[in-house]
């Protein structure tokens, strides 16, 4: 092992830095880092998190807007369908969307929360237990080390500064040697004077390389301890990166969709579905729906038979009671129903449609038949069908 030790390179030397009291610092506190980062991606998933959630809630919002305008739609036969399976499709999709947010939030997110709290031990006075270990063990590393660094740097000090005054006493001496203006007695004291600096430099010459020797010594020890101790931040770090990784993973497959068997399966549907449509299919189902394929009743001759009789007077009866009843319905939302307000906005599309504003409240005056309608009459007394599931109970 190399020693951190070279007194003929600069007093500010970089390649020192991490060997100088002190400068242990930014690996300590990279404990305390790594803990708030940990923090910061747990709130930055989180936020991902409520994206998916309000996504999911407006594709449910989106279906629960269209599907009975689709429904009710001129569209029939493979064609509706199609149509119909866009938004079975997004009822799906907003599942898997909601999944995905409770998957950030409660497995990724409580995962690395789980982490923090097996890995970093708060102490009762702030801080964490691994950062106070490690700046502990960089500090009694260093201390012998500091002392010995104290005493270099005197004997350093003292060293250059007696240099200083043999040099400048040597100049004296050599401007004072030969000089006629100067006495031999002065001259004699000046020469003595630069033999004491000299004796004085050489004295501290020898203290400042012993010193130097001892430190030299002593680094291999020191370098070792302060890697001890640095490893051991190394092995924390490690665990901090590798667990994370694997989260990281785990956020990612929650996030990646394309190959999310699902999603695959949704979209495999719906294609098959659009492929389905067929021109020749629907426009037979058309025709013996509505066209010339409908099941004939042409007249025929007809027995006379008393429960054909009852059979008249009932529809007789039947047409006469509905007529009452569209009758008192007519007269205001006064009549018999029921009292119900209006979700969502709807705008009648035919005649015999009423035409709602959200909040707006009415009556209900027939339920719900085979195709999703209903009967009302506004407050206004219009009185028309609109779709079942745009108005509630008031």
């Amino acid at each position: 092992m190399s020693s951190p030790i070279n007194d003929s390179a600069p007093e500010d030397a970089t390649d020192l830095s991490f060997w100088m009291p002190g400068n242990y610092q930014s690996t300590v506190t990279r404990v305390d880092d790594a803990y708030q980062a940990c923090n910061d991606i747990i709130t930055c998933f989180q936020d991902r998190a409520k994206i998916e959630r309000q996504y999911a809630q407006q594709l449910t919002e989106w279906t629960a807007k269209w599907r009975p305008l689709v429904d009710s739609s001129p569209l029939y036969g493979s064609l509706l369908k199609a149509w119909q399976c866009f938004l079975s499709s997004a009822d799906r999709l907003s599942l898997l969307h909601s999944s995905i947010c409770r998957s950030l939030v409660s497995e990724d997110g409580d995962r690395v929360r789980s982490w923090q709290k097996e890995m970093f031990h708060r102490k009762i006075f702030g801080g964490f237990r691994e950062s106070h270990d490690l700046d502990s063990g960089f500090a009694r590393a260093q201390k012998p080390w500091a002392k010995k660094l104290k005493k270099l740097e005197k004997a350093r000090g003292a060293f250059h500064k007696a240099s200083r005054k043999e040099h400048q006493a040597r100049g004296r001496e050599s401007g004072a040697r030969g000089n006629p203006d100067i006495a031999i007695e002065k001259q004699k004291r000046i020469q003595e004077e630069r033999e004491k600096c000299t004796q004085h430099t050489v004295k501290l010459r020898s203290h400042y390389e012993k010193v130097l020797e001892d430190v030299s010594r002593y680094a291999p020890r020191y370098m070792e301890e302060m890697e001890s101790v640095f490893e051991q931040s190394q092995q924390l770090e490690q665990k901090r990166i590798s667990f994370l990784k694997q989260a990281f993973l785990s956020i990612h497959r929650h996030l990646d969709i394309t190959n999310n068997e699902s999603i695959k399966t949704v979209y495999n549907e719906l294609h098959q579905t659009i492929m389905s449509i067929s021109d020749h299919d629907d426009l037979r189902w058309w025709k013996n729906a509505q066209g010339p394929g409908m099941a004939t009743n042409w007249p025929k001759f007809e027995e006379w038979t008393p429960d054909k009789e009852k059979q008249k007077k009932r529809r007789r009866e039947g047409k006469k009671i509905k007529q009452t009843r569209a009758t008192t319905n007519e007269r205001g939302c006064s009549g018999t129903g029921v009292r119900v307000r209006a979700l969502y906005d709807y705008n009648g599309q035919e005649p015999d449609e009423l035409t709602l504003k959200a909040g707006e409240e009415f009556l209900k005056v027939e339920e719900e038949d085979d195709q999703g309608w209903c009967r009302g009459i506004t407050e206004t007394g219009l009185q028309g069908l609109y779709p079942a599931n745009y108005a509630e109970i008031a």
